[in-house]
């Protein structure tokens, strides 16, 4: 049975903890059970840090992040909720690197990621994690737009 458990295919699936949130999960939890897979949720905290000039002191910025963590954990128990979910974690690091980390040691075969849509300065400002995570990861990562998508 344990080699049986260890050979089925596992499903990650990164999430932001925005109000789509749930679609994402929902989607990727559906894929899941269909497919007879395992499921791993990731959220990344990406750390605060002083930029500059701009030092709000070593201890501030230390309980804030370690509040934005202690919040992030709440909340993704509440999403995961009674879910079978085989890992939920929450990590605090660059968040592609660690996205495209946790599915590499996880060994999954797809990553759901959401994405927000953005485009034009807004995606030239702030990037897509889900592109770059599609360029990065080792498996095949399938984009889900929660703004355009209506499940169950």
């Amino acid at each position: 049975m344990e080699k049986e458990e260890s050979r089925r295919a596992e499903i990650v699936v990164p999430v932001d903890l925005d109000e789509h949130s749930v679609k994402v999960f929902n989607y990727a939890a559906y894929m899941a059970e269909k497919l007879s897979a395992r499921l791993a949720v990731l959220h990344v905290v990406e750390p605060l840090r002083a930029i500059g000039d701009m030092v709000l002191g070593a201890s501030s910025i230390e309980e804030f992040n370690s509040k934005r963590y202690s919040q992030a954990t709440e909340m993704l128990d509440r999403l995961v909720g009674t879910t079978r979910c085989e890992k939920a974690v929450v990590s605090s690091e660059e968040i592609v690197d660690e996205i495209v980390r946790f599915a590499r040691e996880r060994e999954a075969h797809l990553i759901v990621i959401g994405t927000h849509g953005s485009k034009g300065i807004e995606k030239f400002l702030l990037g897509s994690v889900a592109e770059r995570v599609v360029k990065n990861a080792h498996c095949p990562t399938l984009v889900f737009n929660p703004y355009r998508h209506q499940m169950f």
